[in-house]
């Protein structure tokens, strides 16, 4: 049996760190774990130019400790009228690294998101002519379509589309939640590659239901049925590089979660990197987990290897109920729960 594991340090290719008084208080659980991480842009008002993601990226550094080396790597929100000329300034510049596509009111705080994929047809051949990657947040938001089918139903009806008319275009399909998704993405070419978050491989959609209403395990995309869980345990822990880590770690206000509408997000940064090991553990494949959470990602977007290394001992680690956070509390992933693995920090 393995009792200690070291790996590159590993990145983070999707984070929600939020602003002001938050994200004070939950930058540092990101940039304790990981060297790097893609910062997601939704906040309020949103990320749309290079001006605004240089002032955010700004004061996530501001957020952390003074000795901390992590680097936010930022990214623009697309909305129906996204200025290709000042996206692509900026990621020439170094401010951009990626643009983000929410499909309108897909999920917390995408009101301002592309309505129709064809009205940002220009900014997309921007994009793939500088090499600039696309992420997607892959659900149709139709009324009438279950909410558990918007994933399945927005590869039939627009990603297919979209890559046959960008073929060079680099595209992370984010946070898959489905079987659907894993062979879309494993049939795709060589510019297509999905992140993969802890909670969708730890549960499945019975968690939001057991002994009654559980807002903590409600999340967009929600977790859905069994077989999809498995499905994506296989895609991330099999060793292809088109798989690599994406938290989607998205805090809340205890009472924003417990309330009569609550908000989609789960909390998963404190201990991302001791759930993941879990997952590989229980499949049998510690020996893939570097690839997954250190490689598979900079290689995707061309961006080096981390240099330093982390060390994981096994070692009982407990998940706290609650977490304080910005004058209240916060529910983390798998609270109340032991992990086998723990994560050896300076």
């Amino acid at each position: 049996m393995t009792d200690q594991i070291t790996i590159r340090r590993p990145d983070d290719w999707h984070v929600h760190l939020r602003d002001g008084d938050m994200l004070k208080a939950v930058a540092h659980y990101t940039a304790r774990q990981f060297a790097r991480a893609i910062v997601m842009p939704n906040l309020s008002p949103p990320v749309t130019t290079s001006a605004q993601a240089g002032a955010y990226r700004d004061r996530i550094l501001a957020a952390l400790p003074a000795d901390s080396d992590f680097q936010p790597l930022m990214t623009c929100y697309l909305t129906d009228s996204a200025d290709a000329d000042d996206i692509a300034a900026g990621f020439a510049a170094g401010i951009f690294t990626a643009a983000k596509l929410y499909p309108a009111n897909a999920t917390t705080n995408s009101a301002h998101g592309v309505t129709d994929v064809a009205n940002i047809q220009s900014v997309l051949g921007r994009m793939q002519d500088i090499g600039m990657p696309l992420l997607i947040h892959g659900e149709v938001t139709d009324s009438d379509i279950d909410i558990f089918d918007r994933e399945a139903v927005f590869i039939e009806r627009t990603l297919k589309d979209l890559i046959a008319g960008f073929p060079e275009l680099k595209v992370v399909f984010e946070h898959i939640t489905t079987q659907q998704a894993v062979q879309f993405v494993d049939q795709a070419g060589p510019n297509v590659a999905a992140t993969i978050t802890p909670h969708h491989l730890h549960i499945n959609r019975n968690a939001m239901f057991q002994g009654g209403m559980r807002p903590h395990a409600y999340c967009l995309p929600v977790a859905k049925r069994e077989q999809h869980r498995l499905a994506l345990r296989q895609a991330a822990t099999s060793g292809s590089s088109k798989y690599f880590l994406g938290t989607d770690s998205a805090p809340h206000e205890i009472h924003a979660k417990e309330s009569a509408c609550g908000c989609a997000g789960i909390f998963n940064a404190p201990y991302a990197m001791e759930s993941y090991a879990a997952v590989f553990e229980e499949e049998g494949a510690l020996d893939h987990l570097e690839a997954f959470a250190s490689i598979n990602g900079p290689q995707f977007y061309g961006l080096p290897l981390n240099e330093d290394m982390v060390t994981l001992h096994r070692s009982e680690t407990e998940i706290p109920d609650i977490l304080p956070a910005a004058g209240t509390s916060i529910v983390p992933f798998q609270s109340g729960e032991s992990l086998v693995w723990r994560l050896a920090t300076a």
